[in-house]
């Protein structure tokens, strides 16, 4: 992609302006390439937030809009940096290389592949940029190119989550290219295979699906589930996965929980009598996880309802993996109870577990 040095110095000048108004303007600049400019400063903006370090990279160049959407943040391509290293690394499914630039530093040489030309210009152009000159750019099918590279250490996959019209698909089998389709080949040409999917995924569905499964990380970003990890390697599936439940908080910590679902299933659970203390709300990708009856073994709390995922406690569990509330009063559900609870204050934040009715509703 070759802007001109007008338009160029349009976009640095006009970086925090916005662009729909810029947009409006073209006939002002008739030296400046607007539609190319508008894309770049739209682009900037939301790589301040999703990608500071790329932002903060001069000549740093960014795909249309849909592309900078659905590509990595820079918290969650960081975290998966740290799960794999080696000597060499193959991003099958390149898009705008935010996971192939983190995870790409971890290996001596690295392989970058996509099918779209204009990604494959950016990624030549921004790679150099971010010190990736390791990095080698393949224009080319991920499945045509899988069949004919040589073994590396590890294979990034992350198949397209979107048919041929453009909506969203969930199902292993309704992405491109389908991982259980190419498993074998996938475990063939790396020791490692590390694949990215929904957060929608039903975890069970894809341990089911696939048969080299050896490890799963639900990844949340402040109490928001944005991905499912495998780790495939070459061996058969062991018979009980370890299931790593992240948060990538805020403050930068890092809250993590790993359990089975076997310990989950055999661990009997400890309920309350009543509600205590402190009260507890497990994180967005405990939640997925399934961690429910394990957390009374883990942490000194109980449940308050098999289906109800809420804990209680009389002393403060500070490393509890999710929100901890300290319990002030208990009322029921009478209008005169609620209408005394609430006589000091004028607004409330409510929030509804396994209760038969909707905050909206409440």
């Amino acid at each position: 992609m070759e802007l001109s040095e007008q338009t160029l110095r349009f976009i640095d000048a006009h970086a925090n302006d916005d662009p729909h108004s810029l947009a409006l303007r073209s006939r002002s600049f008739p030296e400046v390439d607007m539609t190319a400019a508008v894309t770049q400063i739209a682009a900037r903006q939301t790589a301040a937030r999703k990608l500071p370090s790329w932002h903060a990279t001069p000549g740093i160049l960014y795909p249309p809009h849909l592309s900078m959407e659905q590509c990595s943040s820079e918290t969650t391509a960081r975290f998966k940096a740290t799960l794999v290293e080696g000597e060499r690394f193959t991003d099958l499914t390149g898009g705008l290389g935010i996971d192939c630039s983190f995870i790409a530093r971890r290996f001596r040489r690295a392989d970058y592949v996509e099918r779209q030309a204009l990604l494959c210009e950016l990624a030549v152009h921004n790679f150099p940029l971010l010190g990736l000159s390791h990095t080698t750019v393949h224009h080319t099918d991920a499945l045509a190119y899988l069949q004919a590279m040589q073994p590396v250490d590890c294979i990034f996959i992350d198949p397209a989550r979107r048919d041929h019209a453009g909506g969203k698909v969930i199902a292993i089998g309704d992405c491109e290219p389908d991982i259980a389709q190419i498993e074998p080949l996938l475990t063939e040409k790396a020791q490692t295979v590390l694949v990215k999917l929904s957060p929608m995924l039903d975890l069970s569905l894809a341990c089911s699906t696939l048969r080299h499964i050896h490890e799963a990380y639900i990844l949340a970003v402040h109490n928001e589930c944005k991905e499912l990890l495998l780790l495939l390697r070459p061996t058969p599936s062991p018979p009980d996965i370890p299931i790593h439940c992240i948060d990538l908080m805020p403050d930068g910590q890092i809250s993590a929980y790993t359990l089975t679902v076997r310990e989950e299933k055999e661990t009997p659970c400890l309920y309350a009598d009543c509600v205590e203390t402190y009260l507890y709300e497990p994180n967005a990708a405990v939640m997925k996880g399934g961690a429910f009856r394990l957390l009374t073994r883990s942490f000194p709390v109980r449940k308050l309802h098999p289906h109800s995922h809420l804990y209680t406690s009389t002393e403060a569990v500070p490393d509890f993996p999710g929100r901890c509330f300290r319990v002030d009063e208990v009322c029921g559900f009478g209008k005169k109870e609620l209408k005394a609870l609430l006589r000091d204050t004028e607004r409330a934040n409510l929030t509804v577990r396994n209760f038969p009715g909707s905050v909206a509703t409440l």
